[in-house]
C-alpha cells in the first residue's frame, strides 16, 4: 500500500513526479492543475500538492493565479531557444572543466554512455536515446564540479526538459545528436577543454536549429492558442511541445 506525504514533509519526490508528468505529456500546457485531482492522481495529501505547486511554480513549470488556480505554464519558441543559448555557453565551460578534471573512471563512463546512445540513436529507441543524452550532459556537469553552474543549469533544465523529447522526435535528430554528443565525449576523454568546449557549444547550437524545425513543423501539443481557449493568455508564437524527445 502506497504512503501519503504529510503535509509538512517536503514534496521532494512528489515535485519530480509532478515534473515527469509535465516533461511526458501527462500533464500539458495550459492544462489547470486541480489539487483534488493530483491528489488522487499521485495517491498524495492536498497539502502536499499545493507545497509541489508553490516549487513548480518557482521552477518556472507551473503559474499560479488567486483566482484561476494553478496551470501548466506553456514555454514559447522565443524561450526554449534562449534558455538553449544559456546553456550553450554555461555547459561549454562545464565541458572545458570536465577535461580537465576528468578521472580514468569518470572517462570510461562517458565512453560507455556514448557507445550505449549510438546503439540507442542506430535502434531507432528516441526514448532511450533521449535518457543517455541527457544522462551525457549530467556526467559532464557532475565531472566539472561546477557547483553554480550545475544549480543553474538544473533550473534551466526543469523549464527545457519538456522540449527535448519532442526535438529527439525529429527525422534523423538522433543519429545527428549522437555524433555530436560523441564529438564531446572524445573531446573531454582526451582532456582537450578548448575543443569540447566548442563542440559543447556547436551541439546546442544545433539544438536551437533543430528548435526552429520543431517549430515549423506541427508536432506541437500545446499552442499558446489552445492555451488561450483553456483560460490561460498567450501570444502569437507556438508554445513547446511537452513530450520526450
Amino acid at each position: 500500500m502506497s504512503t501519503r506525504f504529510d503535509q509538512a514533509e517536503p514534496p521532494v519526490d512528489l515535485v519530480d513526479r509532478i515534473r515527469q508528468a509535465i516533461a511526458h505529456g501527462e500533464l500539458l500546457p495550459g492544462r489547470r492543475l486541480v489539487e483534488n485531482d493530483l491528489a488522487a492522481m499521485f495517491d498524495v495529501s492536498r497539502g502536499a500538492v499545493r507545497s509541489a505547486l508553490v516549487v513548480l511554480d518557482s521552477d518556472g513549470l507551473v503559474t499560479r493565479s488567486p483566482h484561476r488556480g494553478a496551470r501548466v505554464r506553456p514555454i514559447s519558441l522565443t524561450e526554449a531557444v534562449e534558455i538553449t543559448e544559456l546553456r550553450a555557453v554555461v555547459e561549454g565551460l562545464c565541458a572545458a572543466r570536465a577535461a580537465q578534471r576528468a578521472t580514468p573512471d569518470e572517462r570510461a563512463q562517458l565512453r560507455r554512455l556514448d557507445r550505449r546512445m549510438r546503439l540507442a540513436a542506430a535502434a531507432g529507441d528516441t526514448a532511450g536515446y533521449s535518457s543517455l543524452s541527457q544522462a551525457v550532459h549530467q556526467a559532464i556537469r557532475e565531472i566539472a564540479a561546477q557547483a553554480t553552474a550545475v544549480d543553474v543549469l538544473d533550473r534551466l533544465r526543469y523549464r527545457s526538459v519538456r522540449y527535448q523529447f519532442g526535438v529527439a522526435r525529429l527525422p534523423g535528430r538522433p543519429e545527428q545528436g549522437a555524433r555530436e554528443h560523441g564529438a564531446v565525449v572524445r573531446a573531454v576523454v582526451a582532456g582537450r577543454a578548448e575543443e569540447a568546449e566548442h563542440e559543447m557549444r556547436a551541439h546546442l547550437e544545433s539544438v536551437v536549429a533543430a528548435l526552429y524545425d520543431l517549430g515549423a513543423q506541427d508536432v506541437v501539443h500545446g499552442t499558446p492558442q489552445s492555451a488561450a481557449r483553456d483560460g490561460v493568455p498567450g501570444g502569437s508564437e507556438r508554445a513547446v511541445p511537452a513530450h520526450p524527445s
